[in-house]
């Protein structure tokens, strides 16, 4: 004979509640702190140098630029630029957010264990979303992943919330058609969770009858976010370099997408295995004979974890839709698998503490990592801006590499850091980023900026070529050396090549040589 199930919801008391509130305002913030320590030191990159460009240009240029690229971005764009108005574009003020988002996504995955168990359960799921990789570098990024991560999360709250009522309100599916409305708008592929929200329903007893409240929710939901699903298919070339690169591997899912080194991947792993296996095992046994259903948080997450990652994987051959960064929302529900893990192997708390550490010993080489100055794609914008502020004159010229693809150009670094470049003047730019409908500069080479008088009264100018390998590019050097310019300096970058110019200047005739200084961590240090 089938037993009723317990609802956990009936025996939360309010001191409980209380108490487990508490406890997500604390690991919210400690979170939030973990993200943000030395989020000040790597460069920005190509990814970020988006948001910040698009946040500080006036709002009467963004909307148009979004109706031509980035829509998909335009809703963390247009609050970004009103966090930008109020506390600046330095890499730690642009980055903050992310790591509040990061906070509120750690409370959430506090608030989803402490639901399915103890105080000590919930504080270990909020623990190791605080220090999941994926999360961490989401929290020191100018991106909207990290908020994309917390949406998802509150999403499978409520989700949640209905699992463990036996009769769930109206008002429980208006706030999951409000939660996918507003993630599908933040970012495209979070419509996705509406197929997570379709197996918890399936899985869940209780629920199979709500199955038409959840496909009503669902297409309401994604039909109020239908604009910008039409100006992501409409803009979809942006993202079609993808298509290009080999980025679904075992390595790019299983390591990348949400732990970072092998190490992590490896200790994630069997934790979850750990998780999943019996659950599994138990699920099966009690279908098979008719046993009693309990509600549990394992299906929430399972699915959470596999169903969108699962869609945009299988589906990358046929269309570029998939990049490590993609799966940052599903992020959380591998902290909860985690947690669930050292709960079902570790019953004495020496054994959960010894399991925590574990995992807090793996994960800190790439947290550390993350923080390197290099660490953003191997941008080195500080250290060129370093050389520049340092040696440039008022009244020199300045010019950058544009043959590498826009997110790569050297001309960022001014772009994020215009204070630096202060003594310079632009000599090439064509339409400045914030009167174009893109979201970077254009420019003209230096023979057709040469011919509009740009280098009239110009003794000395500053290249800066893009590097790969200590491969520097040549864009602009043939251009300068036919205007009579010749290299007198040369510092050479970890991603880029910093020359100075000067006209008949005595010295190398190419760039090849490199001489006079090199960068070492944003720092110009002589040879």
């Amino acid at each position: 004979m089938r037993t009723t199930p317990q609802f956990a919801s009936a025996s939360v008391t309010r001191a409980g509640r209380a108490g487990l509130t508490r406890l997500c305002l604390l690991l919210g913030g400690v979170a939030t702190v973990v993200s943000l320590i030395g989020s000040w030191t790597p460069s920005l990159w190509g990814d970020e140098a988006a948001s910040v460009l698009s946040a500080t240009r006036p709002i009467g240029s963004l909307i148009p630029m979004l109706a031509h690229v980035d829509a998909v971005h335009g809703a963390y764009y247009l609050g970004l630029h009103l966090w930008v108005a109020l506390f600046g574009s330095s890499p730690f003020s642009v980055r903050l957010p992310s790591a509040f988002a990061i906070g509120a996504c750690a409370a959430g995955v506090t608030w989803l264990c402490g639901r399915f168990g103890s105080l000590r359960f919930a504080a270990l799921g909020g623990i190791l979303a605080a220090v999941l990789p994926r999360l961490t570098y989401a929290g020191e990024e100018a991106r909207a992943y990290a908020f994309d991560a917390a949406i998802a999360t509150f999403l499978c709250i409520v989700l949640a919330e209905m699992v463990l009522r036996p009769h769930p309100a109206r008002r429980w599916w208006i706030a999951y058609g409000a939660l996918l409305a507003i993630g599908t708008y933040a970012f495209l592929y979070l419509g996705l969770m509406a197929l997570v929200a379709g197996a918890v329903v399936v899985a869940t007893p209780h629920l199979r009858g709500e199955l038409k409240r959840w496909a009503v929710a669902s297409a309401i939901a994604l039909a109020a976010a239908s604009p910008v699903i039409v100006f992501a298919v409409r803009e979809r070339q942006q993202i079609s370099f993808l298509s290009r690169q080999d980025v679904v591997s075992p390595g790019s899912v299983l390591v990348q997408m949400w732990f970072g080194s092998v190490a992590v991947a490896v200790v994630a792993w069997s934790l979850i295995l750990v998780a999943v296996v019996p659950w599994l095992r138990a699920a099966v046994g009690r279908r098979r004979s008719g046993g009693p259903w309990d509600p549990r948080l394992e299906p929430v997450a399972v699915a959470w974890l596999l169903l969108p990652m699962g869609v945009l994987v299988g589906a990358s051959p046929l269309f570029a839709g998939y990049t490590s960064r993609y799966g940052t929302f599903a992020a959380p529900a591998a902290a909860v698998l985690m947690a669930i893990g050292i709960r079902r192997i570790a019953r004495a708390r020496w054994a959960a503490v010894a399991a925590l550490a574990t995992v807090t010993v793996v994960v800190a080489p790439v947290w550390a990592g993350q923080r390197e100055p290099y660490a953003k794609n191997g941008s080195d914008w500080n250290a060129i801006a370093a050389v520049v502020s340092a040696h440039a004159r008022r009244g020199d010229g300045i010019v950058f590499d544009e043959g590498s693809r826009p997110s790569r150009r050297t001309r960022l670094a001014m772009d994020t850091d215009t204070a630096a470049f202060a003594a310079t003047r632009d000599l090439t730019v064509r339409t400045p980023y914030a009167r174009g409908v893109t979201w970077h500069d254009t420019a003209y080479t230096v023979p057709d900026a040469a011919a509009r008088g740009r280098f009239a009264g110009v003794d000395r100018v500053w290249l800066v070529e893009y590097a790969i390998d200590g491969a520097a590019d040549s864009w602009g050097a043939s251009g300068l050396r036919s205007l009579g310019f010749r290299v007198a300096e040369t510092f050479a970058g970890h991603r880029s090549v910093v020359y100075l110019y000067e006209r008949g200047a005595a010295g190398p005739t190419g760039p090849a040589a490199v001489h006079g200084g090199v960068l070492d961590g944003g720092r110009v240090r002589a040879v």
